[in-house]
Formats: C-alpha cells, sequence, structure tokens
C-alpha cells in the first residue's frame, strides 16, 4: 500500500495563506481519487477537496473560491493551496488515497489560523 505524509502545516493569521502537500512513497498515476480531509477541535472529520485521475475536482461548500487542489503524478505529490484562511479552518488536515476498495490516509498536519 502507499504510504502518504503531508507537510506545510503551520500558524497563520487571517486572510493568510498556507500550501499543504502530500509525498506518496510510490507512484500515484493510478490512484483513482486523491484528496484532503480535515478534523477540527471538536468536530468530524469532513471532506475538503478531491481531484480525480482525470483532474476532476471537488470542494466543500465552506472552502470553495479559496482552496485550490492539485496532483502532481510526475512527482507523486498532491498539493492543497489555501488562500484567504479563517479561524474555523483551523483543523488537522489529512491527505487521503482512494483506489477501488482501497483506501489510505496520512498521519495529518495542523493548520492553525489565529490573530
Amino acid at each position: 500500500q502507499v504510504q502518504l505524509v503531508e507537510s506545510g502545516g503551520g500558524l497563520v493569521q487571517p486572510g493568510g495563506s498556507l500550501r499543504l502537500s502530500c509525498a506518496a512513497s510510490r507512484s500515484i498515476f493510478s490512484i483513482d481519487v486523491m484528496g484532503w480531509y480535515r478534523q477540527a477541535p471538536g468536530k468530524e472529520r469532513e471532506l475538503v477537496a478531491t481531484v480525480t485521475t482525470g483532474g476532476i475536482t471537488s470542494y466543500a461548500d465552506a472552502v470553495k473560491g479559496r482552496f485550490t487542489i492539485s496532483r502532481d503524478n510526475a512527482k507523486n505529490t498532491e498539493s492543497l493551496q489555501m488562500n484567504s484562511l479563517k479561524p474555523e479552518d483551523t483543523a488537522v488536515n489529512y491527505c487521503n488515497a482512494k483506489s477501488g476498495f482501497h483506501t489510505r490516509w496520512g498521519k495529518g498536519t495542523q493548520v492553525t489560523v489565529s490573530s
């Protein structure tokens, strides 16, 4: 199974930007869907964005227009550009990969939006 490692999390002020990256241990070319999920304090894990092998993207309503998901199959990476960050974006963000019945998760990276 592919191993996923997130990076790029940190502390940022409201209105700021962060770019999260997910590095895979092997080729992601054949992975059907890659995405990002997040879990805020006291809340359940929720979908943030996904991107398919065909480049079709999907976003949660809360992040539409502010976040952009992308995948670089040549570099075996997935990224999430986060702009206009809000305090409610504070969460542990997890990289996810799904192919058929197989699902893999990274360990997560913390994003904190605070003044």
